[in-house]
């Protein structure tokens, strides 16, 4: 398969993805920003845990 080929295909199943998807609402937007906003401060706490325990330690 050439390289023309592998990039035709590519661009046909993004567009089928474009046309199935749709705008989130702004209640499903506030809840996805929410969640994301949790999941970055726990990792965010879970490395600076990490952190002090090692520096603590002194390693």
């Amino acid at each position: 398969m050439n390289i023309l080929t592998q990039l035709k295909d590519f661009i046909l199943k993004c567009g089928r993805v474009l046309r199935i998807t749709k705008k989130p609402t702004m209640s499903e937007f506030k809840l996805i920003s929410k969640v994301s906003a949790i999941g970055i401060l726990i990792i965010g706490l879970v490395g600076f845990l990490i952190f002090m325990i090692m520096r603590l330690l002194k390693f």
